[in-house]
């Protein structure tokens, strides 16, 4: 019988070697990716939901207010330009009239085979025409002149009325990229506003709307109420009664009325219903007339929150005022106290 004998197993080498490798690496790293079974984050709290949303319902405010700012700095500089090519188009008409006229005085000097009109004077044959002309020549030679000094400034200033007109089309055209910038800022944070808000239960969603930026009175009537402080002013008083008319209203940012608000774009609405043009702002309208401390409060104040003045209502007396809040929460009835008080502004 023949001996078997135990065949020696050889080591791996080479390409072996390294594949070897490899299906061990990935064993390994299989291995540490799944000790056990998948754990997700867990889901925001209702509170912390609520939190989330506030924060981004005011940095949506204040994108707003930034947005409304750019666009009307956009809207001024558009009609700047437009002013600009007006202006360019009647002096470049005018310097085409003042171009005909040398035309004309040129075309006749070709006509008239080109003998200057010294020259031709002194083959006049008659004396008293040639003192006659001789005058006329030196005042037509004087009027010529100032025609072509006039000419060569009417080109100088087209040319500086165009560059002018330039300069303010590449400033539109940043004031416009500002303006989308606000724009898709305030659509990001309302957007990731909603997916939260989505994620409460229906009893969570209702605990919501009737929080904070949330309460207040939103019944719509026809003017101010009868028994409210008097506002010190007959101007005030119609701010005050438009603000009322306006209770209900949906917010809408970049809205100014008549059918949808937001905060600043109400208190201006309500002031221009009184025959007072109000910034579009808050950080503007908070400069429109003479501060007044909370003590001093009268209905028609504007009242102003947050530390960048991002927020602002129409006071109505008795601690509350009228605003727009936010999305989802019409124009309302809410005390002052809801929201930091930042100042206020007396406008009339």
């Amino acid at each position: 019988m023949a001996a078997h004998r135990k065949t020696k197993q050889r080591p791996y080498t080479g390409t072996a070697a390294r594949t070897a490798a490899t299906l061990a690496l990935a064993g390994a790293a299989t291995a540490a990716a799944l000790p056990g079974p998948a754990h997700a984050d867990p889901a925001p709290t209702a509170a912390q939901v609520k939190a989330r949303v506030d924060r981004l319902y005011r940095e949506a405010e204040a994108a707003t207010e930034q947005y409304n700012g750019a666009k009307e700095e956009a809207a001024a500089t558009a009609r700047s330009v437009d002013a600009l090519r007006d202006e360019a188009a009647r002096r470049t008409e005018r310097l085409n009239t003042a171009r005909q006229a040398l035309g004309a005085y040129a075309a006749a000097q070709y006509r008239s085979s080109g003998i200057d009109p010294a020259l031709q004077l002194a083959l006049s044959s008659d004396p008293d025409q040639y003192l006659r002309r001789a005058a006329y020549v030196e005042r037509a030679g004087e009027r010529r002149a100032t025609e072509l000094r006039t000419v060569r400034r009417q080109v100088a200033d087209v040319a500086q009325v165009r560059a002018e007109a330039a300069g303010q089309l590449r400033e539109l055209a940043a004031r416009r990229a500002a303006l989308k910038e606000h724009k898709d800022t305030v659509r990001a944070k309302l957007a990731e506003a909603r997916r939260l808000l989505a994620r409460l239960t229906p009893a969570e969603r209702a605990a919501f709307d009737a929080s904070e930026g949330g309460r207040g009175d939103v019944h719509a009537g026809r003017g101010a109420p009868r028994g409210l402080t008097a506002a010190p002013g007959s101007r005030a008083a119609q701010a005050v009664a438009f603000a009322y008319t306006a209770l209900g209203k949906p917010y809408v940012w970049g809205a100014t009325g008549p059918s949808s608000f937001d905060c600043s774009g109400l208190t201006q609405a309500a002031w221009r219903a009184a025959g007072v043009s109000l910034p579009r702002t808050t950080y503007t309208q908070i400069n429109a007339g003479r501060r007044v401390s909370r003590s001093e409060l009268a209905p028609g104040d504007l009242v102003f929150f947050y530390s960048g003045i991002s927020h602002v209502g129409l006071y109505i007396g008795n601690g509350r005022m009228i605003h727009a809040p936010r999305p989802g929460a019409p124009v309302r009835i809410a005390p002052i106290d809801q929201m930091p008080f930042a100042g206020a502004t007396r406008v009339a």
